[in-house]
């Protein structure tokens, strides 16, 4: 089944007279386990797509579905509850807290949603932090490691969770080719051990390049839908 569905999904924001359709009646599915772009230009939609699959917007028409739950009309706390156990973020900025260390801003997530012993959040995040190259950083801060290091955290912190999906906005927009190619290369390798979903929101051609489908965003639609497995559709 389909991770995400979306069937004439539109968002419109209304500030005083001016009304904006950020995003125009779309359809689309994406499957378990895959590595999907949003792209194009600035004011295009790619944001508001990647906030609205990821409960922080609701829809103002159509039907969207994430990980088999229908999640259009959830209130605010039945938003925030799905989204902590089912979804990852990670982006451009890291976001990550700088009081807390390397292990405790992946362990966070746990905290938050799922009731935990100590000794199973101690082992999840070491496990992770492990897999992504980071176990001997962990008590250290954010302020101590470099920008790569900050995005292999994030990538961890979001999948601390076994989410099934994780939105990625401009995660290597701060990274330099180098070190944006290997946390690229880690998402992947993420997806292929955990067979999470990886969704991006980037201008990024690096990412482009890397992704199976690619939806490209014009003035709130698609103008098309290139899968690199089948060819380009519109």
């Amino acid at each position: 089944m389909s991770v995400v569905i979306a069937r004439q999904l539109k968002k419109t924001y209304i500030s005083g007279d001016i009304t904006v359709n950020a995003i125009q009646g779309v359809d689309f599915n994406i499957e378990p386990a895959s590595f999907v772009s949003f792209i194009g230009p600035s004011g295009s939609g790619k944001s508001t797509l990647l906030n609205m699959i990821g409960c922080l917007d609701p829809p103002t028409e159509g039907t969207l579905q994430v990980a088999g739950k229908e999640i259009t009309n959830l209130n605010r706390k039945e938003a925030a509850l799905f989204r902590g156990k089912n979804i990852g973020f990670v982006f451009q900025d890291f976001n990550l807290i700088p009081v807390l260390s390397v292990f405790e801003n992946v362990e966070y997530p746990l905290l938050m949603v799922q009731n935990w012993s100590k000794e199973k959040r101690e082992k999840r995040v070491l496990d992770l932090l492990d897999a992504v190259g980071m176990a001997d950083q962990a008590n250290k801060k954010p302020s101590q490691i470099s920008g790569g290091q900050k995005q292999r955290v994030a990538v961890a912190r979001a999948l601390v969770t076994n989410a099934k999906l994780v939105l990625a906005d401009e995660p290597t927009a701060n990274l330099d080719r180098e070190t944006a190619n290997r946390i690229i290369g880690l998402m992947k390798q993420m997806r292929d051990d955990f067979q999470t979903t990886f969704i991006f929101s980037t201008h990024d051609p690096r990412i482009v390049e890397n992704v199976e489908i690619t939806f490209t965003l014009e003035d709130g639609k698609f103008t098309s839908h290139t899968d690199n497995h089948g060819g380009d559709h519109v």
